[in-house]
């Protein structure tokens, strides 16, 4: 009578068993990799230190002659998005004109702003995937692009003014909707020079080629390759028309939401 109950328990017995080993397995493999990440963490976070002090130091290295570059203005610059300047004389960009617009153009509301795009899809999607999902992810991703932007942004204002290359966009308020969208695509690619001429904007080819590459030497493993760094110089394009369209078309809209004259 009492035979069936203990031939049960012995056949459950081998089954919970194995079930116990299991779980007690992937315990041990889950300490064992909080243990690997803190032990990561305090491993690269030196390097990660020493990454920001040389950034900063590079930044400051490169915007040193641009802050001081002999770019004498004969009009005060606006601290607005300039106007293309049809009926009145091209007032070249002065050093601190140059350090102002990487500042803007580096922690500005549009800069910022667009970092928030850009880090939220990337988190979305989870890519790169070394950087993980959720609000910490989301902070690798938003750091990274800060990173890259400071960088470009420094390269662009201190290499142009070895040749008085003027970083800013400039609207064309007041013409038609044609001729403004083709004015934000020929900006993309050309800038104002020291003499009013306008010509190819070298510095800002340079800066978005060399900061790209340079930035696979801090990026997360899975994007810190050449052809990564192609898809980013093309990315950078883009966004720098992006950014174009918006300098042109948001006073516009801003007036119009507000109302003002």
């Amino acid at each position: 009578m009492h035979l069936a109950p203990q031939r049960e328990f012995a056949t459950i017995l081998p089954r919970v068993r194995r079930r116990g080993a299991l779980v007690s397995r992937e315990l041990r493999i889950t300490k064992r990799m909080q243990r690997d990440c803190r032990t990561n963490i305090f491993r690269y976070a030196p390097r990660i230190r020493g990454a920001a002090r040389n950034l900063s130091f590079f930044c400051m290295l490169m915007l040193t002659p641009a802050i001081f570059a002999q770019d004498k203005p004969r009009n005060p610059a606006s601290a607005t998005t300039p106007v293309l300047p049809r009926h009145q004389p091209y007032a070249p960009i002065s050093g601190q004109g140059r350090l102002r617009w990487f500042v803007k153009s580096t922690v500005g509301l549009e800069s910022l702003a667009g970092g928030i795009i850009s880090a939220a899809w990337g988190t979305g999607f989870d890519n790169p995937r070394e950087y993980g999902p959720g609000w910490e992810g989301f902070g690798k991703r938003y750091g990274m692009r800060l990173t890259g932007v400071s960088t470009g942004n420094a390269m662009e204002a201190a290499a142009g003014a070895l040749w008085g290359e003027d970083p800013r966009y400039f609207r064309a308020a007041g013409q038609p909707f044609g001729a403004r969208v083709k004015n934000i695509i020929r900006f993309t690619f050309v800038a104002y020079r020291r003499d009013g001429s306008v010509a190819p904007a070298y510095a800002r080819f340079a800066a978005n080629a060399g900061n790209n590459f340079l930035s696979n030497t801090w990026r997360a493993h899975s994007e810190s390759d050449s052809q990564h760094a192609v898809i980013r110089i093309g990315e950078g394009v883009l966004g720098k028309m992006a950014a174009n369209a918006f300098a042109e078309f948001w006073p516009d809209a801003k007036r119009l939401m507000f109302h003002r004259h």
